[in-house]
């Protein structure tokens, strides 16, 4: 789990951005030392939670395993997955996610309604990963 990217469970899930009291500016990830819009002259980060809905702007899969330094078991086959870019119904900025487990690309569209979820990104006998995942809304899962 990313520290501060993300709070709560089920429906209160939600994921967690800063606002520039100065320019209204929202970021995601977060920023925490200075508003990152050039005409901004800058102002207080404060931490807001995000929309939890937004449309598609664009997706695709990956097929193949990724080179190092991103750290996958070579011994276990690759798992392709669905990355998801989805423009936030409120702030309007774009957030990249995995969808959930068993949405493919032939399940989505440009413009489709995903919700935010929470996910496990990678677990072992000690420690769950946890991330967001987009679901078509509507999507039982």
């Amino acid at each position: 789990m990313v520290t501060g990217w993300f709070v709560g469970d089920g429906d209160a899930f939600r994921l967690l951005g800063t606002r520039c009291s100065a320019c209204g500016s929202v970021f995601f990830p977060r920023e925490d030392t200075h508003c990152r819009n050039p005409g901004c002259r800058g102002g207080e980060l404060d931490e807001v939670p995000l929309s939890r809905r937004g449309r598609i702007w664009s997706y695709t899969d990956s097929r193949y395993r990724p080179p190092s330094p991103y750290a996958t078991d070579p011994e276990l086959p690759w798992e392709p997955y669905t990355l998801i870019a989805v423009e936030l119904e409120a702030e309007r900025i774009v957030v990249l996610g995995q969808a959930v487990p068993g949405v493919t690309v032939a399940d989505l569209t440009v413009g489709m309604e995903v919700e935010v979820v929470p996910g496990v990104l990678d677990e072992d006998a000690e420690t769950t990963w946890t991330t967001w995942r987009w679901r078509p809304t509507g999507a039982a899962g």
